[in-house]
């Protein structure tokens, strides 16, 4: 990835969106500065320890999306300071903000005014709400007002968010690739532009099925727990013989056949179940047949069954599980940072792959 290794980013961002963001890049080789406030001590999410982790100076959470990057101590009130982001400015290609609502205009870091030093750069900004709201946004806020929470947690339990810090994550994928799509115009006109991403888009434009779901019936989607509205069985939990706790995924006809067939289901008619809507409408009886035949089963049993017949299933694994799993061990990044060894899982985890000419 030769082309990233030119490509300079500053990173005046923080908490996760926006500096997921800059770990991207950095993943890909591009130099990536961080500004970060001395009178705050930085990132605010360098604090944010869990009971668990040492005095060090940076916590779990900021290593999650700054590995990799410079970080710069800058108080912009300061004549001198703001000089030296303006002097990292003028050869950087992509400058990363989130600002809060009016921020930017009093340092003088608007679009408008840094396109007219700086028209070349890509100025990418994530906001949380709409131009004109000056509330703060916080992930947890986003997932409670774009509907996420209503549809998440068990039925008739509490809403009920998400234990990662999905929105971010979500917007900060969105800026990405506008970032990416500014980059690749910018070969053809030598301009920059704004690009610009709300956690409130970001997190309404993936609510997708769950959205025509009622757009186009008019129902409203309720928490269903990890059951899939439009097909079955699909996310109920079952309980092997020997207490292991699995899921199955079956999307069609074919897969539950399968099933059906693989764990030897007799003396019970498969009519209510032959198409996937029949299955849906009766999916508490669906799963007490399933289940009453999973029982006398331990999973390695289930496992290869599934596996023989091409049927989706899944383990429930802790995160210890899968991160101690030595086939996920390429997917761990670690960093030495003054006496502590940062660790985070990958961001960039596609792969390409150039043909040589020959």
């Amino acid at each position: 990835m030769k082309l990233f290794e030119d490509i300079k980013v500053v990173e005046l961002a923080s908490v996760l969106a926006g500096p997921s963001v800059g770990r991207f890049f950095a993943e890909l080789g591009s130099k990536v500065i961080k500004i970060e406030n001395p009178l705050t001590g930085g990132d605010v999410t360098r604090s944010w320890k869990t009971v668990h982790e040492s005095e060090s100076s940076v916590s779990a959470y900021f290593s999650s999306v700054n590995i990799g990057k410079e970080s710069v101590f800058l108080d912009l009130t300061q004549e001198k300071d703001f000089a030296i982001l303006m002097d990292l400015l003028s050869d950087a290609d992509v400058f990363l903000v989130n600002f809060k609502y009016g921020d930017a205009e009093k340092f003088k870091l608007d679009y408008e005014t840094i396109h007219r030093f700086f028209p070349k750069l890509i100025y990418a900004e994530i906001k949380g709400f709409n131009d004109d709201s000056s509330r703060v946004a916080y992930d947890l806020v986003l997932q409670a007002e774009s509907g996420f929470m209503s549809i998440n947690g068990e039925k008739n339990a509490q809403p009920l968010k998400m234990p990662v810090a999905l929105i971010d994550i979500l917007a900060g994928h969105q800026l990405k690739e506008g970032v990416l799509v500014a980059l690749l115009e910018r070969m053809n006109t030598n301009l920059g532009a704004k690009v610009s991403v709300s956690l409130l888009d970001a997190a309404i434009s993936s609510l997708a099925n769950q959205a025509s779901n009622y757009l186009m019936t008019n129902q409203c989607p309720t928490q269903l727990g990890s059951l899939h509205p439009n097909i079955a069985p699909y996310g109920e939990i079952f309980t092997s013989e020997d207490q292991m706790l699995f899921t199955l995924a079956i999307g069609s006809d074919k897969q539950f056949n399968a099933l059906w067939e693989a764990i030897n289901i007799q003396h019970t008619s498969k009519e209510p179940f032959e198409t996937n809507q029949k299955r849906v409408s009766n999916r508490t009886q669906l799963f007490e047949i399933l289940q009453n035949h999973i029982k006398s089963l331990k999973f390695s049993e289930i496992e290869k069954l599934c596996l023989d017949q091409d049927i989706p299933f899944g383990k429930i694994n802790s995160v210890k599980e899968v991160l101690d799993n030595h086939k996920n061990q390429h997917l761990i990044v670690e960093e030495k940072y003054q006496n502590t060894i940062l660790k985070a899982v990958k961001q960039n985890v596609f792969i390409i792959n150039q043909r040589k000419n020959v």
